[in-house]
């Protein structure tokens, strides 16, 4: 187990929290849109082309979306996700998520290349932003929730945790 996993486990037993949802994104990465170098850094926008969601109080599908990635100049890979997760009750959840994927300089190049990467080899963390207006779901408009990530052939997979003084 790597120490950056030892220390997340730490905290985690402290932390209130509960699992949220697990979310696992499709992602079209031969479709991504180069914007081209910025001041900020290289800009990319990658089309999320669905996905699914699942754990005890949500289930469903992703609609399609997009990642506008940063690329900056120190090497870091900042995400800005937006979708709309459909539930299989039909409720519509918008769902916007911002973070940041941390690796070595050898492991970046094989990422972009599209390998696949030990999971010691980066770190992939979010926070989350929920929104809906459906009644059975209104509770995650005040849900704060941070996730983890992993790299899978196909896009990421994020274990979503609920924040704080779980009801």
């Amino acid at each position: 187990m790597s120490e950056n996993i030892r220390i997340q486990e730490k905290y985690l037993d402290i932390l209130p929290h509960r699992h949220l949802v697990t979310l696992n994104l499709e992602v079209d990465f031969a479709k991504m849109t180069v914007i081209g170098a910025t001041p900020n850094g290289l800009r990319r926008i990658a089309p999320v082309v669905g996905g699914a969601f699942s754990s005890e109080r949500l289930n469903g599908v992703v609609q399609p979306g997009a990642d506008w990635v940063l690329d900056r100049h120190d090497g870091v890979m900042e995400i800005d996700v937006r979708l709309v997760l459909e539930t299989f009750d039909l409720a519509l959840i918008y769902l916007s998520y911002s973070g940041r994927f941390l690796a070595g300089t050898d492991a970046r190049k094989r990422f972009k290349r599209g390998e696949l990467l030990q999971e010691e080899e980066y770190s992939l963390v979010i926070n989350t932003r929920f929104e809906c207006g459906h009644d059975r779901y209104s509770w995650l408009n005040n849900t704060i929730a941070v996730g983890v990530g992993t790299q899978t052939l196909t896009g990421p997979s994020y274990q979503i945790f609920e924040i704080g003084n779980v009801v």
